[in-house]
């Protein structure tokens, strides 16, 4: 079997917490590999990072990324959905030169759906679509920043013509059904995975030593710079925070050169709450170094308007490490209140700031915590996810050859 997967909107290349880089760009990637173990050859289209890597590349594993000519480094997802036919001409035309031919199109988000659409049709291939959020769900959560039509119709017009969605949650493909009209025996759900062998409980001296950190309770946040993340929410949290004894740091992770903007408007709010010595921007850092920073962290906060299933959540409730979190989306089911964390169903500081300051004064707390969190993770490797999806792609191909007998 032969799979094209569709990345558009980012690369499995760039390092998460940027832009546009999220777990998203650790799915593709982990799944991909998962793939190519079982003897599936992936190739995966998508955008260029700087804009002078070479056309394909070949990564270790066998997994092969294939950079489009007709997608920029700063190519807007409008213009993606936009230019669906042009994209959809040079992957069928770098296929043909090739002398490739694909059994499965997998499209990743809303801006590769209609892509992933035209080529399904041209091939006469399934089309299994993975939305990773929903726009119709961010509308809901954040009526100050409304995703535009463009994105709606996309999504509805891939949910319409796709053979399988896959959601990571029951909680995404309830919201599927309800609000985009999906037919239920086209979903399946099949959760997100975490590294277990990388993403493991450790020393957390060792860690913090590696780092140059010291003695202090240390908060942690992971994860892109945006409004949707609720970071402005985690520092009004986090004046409150009295720690115990040790006023502890707050160490946010993501952000890049497109983000300076919302950086300093986060640096002023924590300059205004007398916190400037006390919270550190530390940029993105690549994935391979995560797990230093879990381990090295007492508790780590997801405090999102939205995650359909949140993989920063996964990977430090792997590492041993408390999540205090939303109650949102797919965080509902991979934090479980009270026992491996706490799931914070208000929108205000001081309800975070409370569960914080719970674990940061209680070492036993922490302690339980972290052994439950690594516990319930264990059935979550990427193995498991790689099995679901390929048993879903002999389904649809399967299915589809029913339709053509």
């Amino acid at each position: 079997m032969r799979v094209a997967q569709l990345a558009l909107h980012t690369s499995p290349l760039a390092t998460p917490g940027g832009y546009k880089t999220g777990g998203m760009n650790v799915y593709v990637r982990e799944l991909s590999r998962q793939l190519v173990q079982s003897g599936i050859a992936v190739d995966i289209y998508t955008r260029r990072v700087r804009g002078d890597e070479p056309k394909v590349v070949e990564l270790a594993d066998g997994t092969r990324v294939i950079h489009l000519d007709h997608v920029s480094p700063d190519m807007e997802k409008d213009d993606l959905v936009a230019a669906a036919i042009e994209l959809a001409d040079e992957i069928a035309a770098f296929a043909a030169g090739e002398w490739l031919t694909y059994d499965v199109v997998h499209s990743h988000y809303w801006v590769s759906g209609p892509t992933g659409v035209l080529l399904s049709g041209r091939w006469g291939v399934p089309h299994v679509v993975m939305f990773h959020t929903l726009g119709e769900v961010k509308n809901r959560v954040r009526a100050a920043e409304m995703e535009p039509r463009i994105r709606i119709d996309s999504e509805r017009a891939t949910v319409a013509a796709a053979d399988r969605i896959v959601c990571a949650s029951e909680h995404e493909a309830l919201l599927l059904e309800r609000l985009y009209d999906a037919r239920p025996e086209r979903i399946s759900v099949i959760p997100c995975g975490v590294d277990l062998e990388r993403f493991h409980p450790g020393e957390r001296e060792e860690a913090r030593a590696i780092l140059g950190l010291g003695d202090e309770p240390v908060v942690l946040y992971v994860g892109r710079i945006e409004p949707l993340k609720g970071v402005d929410l985690l520092i009004n949290a986090f004046a409150q925070v009295q720690g115990a004894g040790v006023l502890p740091r707050l160490l946010v992770l993501g952000g890049d050169d497109r983000s300076g903007d919302a950086i300093r408007e986060l640096r002023g709010l924590a300059a205004a709450l007398g916190l400037a010595d006390r919270v550190t921007f530390a940029g993105s850092v690549p994935h391979d170094e995560l797990p230093a920073y879990y381990r090295l962290a007492d508790v780590c906060v997801v405090p999102s308007f939205y995650e359909s299933f949140g993989l920063v959540a996964v990977e430090a409730l792997a590492s041993g490490t408390p999540v205090v979190a939303s109650r949102v989306g797919g965080l509902t089911t991979t934090v479980r209140d009270g026992v491996t964390g706490y799931l914070v169903p208000w929108r205000c500081p001081e309800p975070f700031a409370e569960r914080i300051d719970l674990l940061l004064a209680n070492a036993h707390l922490r302690r339980s915590m972290g052994v439950a969190a690594r516990a319930s993770m264990e059935t979550l490797g990427w193995d498991g996810v790689g099995e679901g999806v390929r048993a879903m792609y002999r389904d649809a191909l399967a299915e589809q050859r029913r339709r053509l007998a």
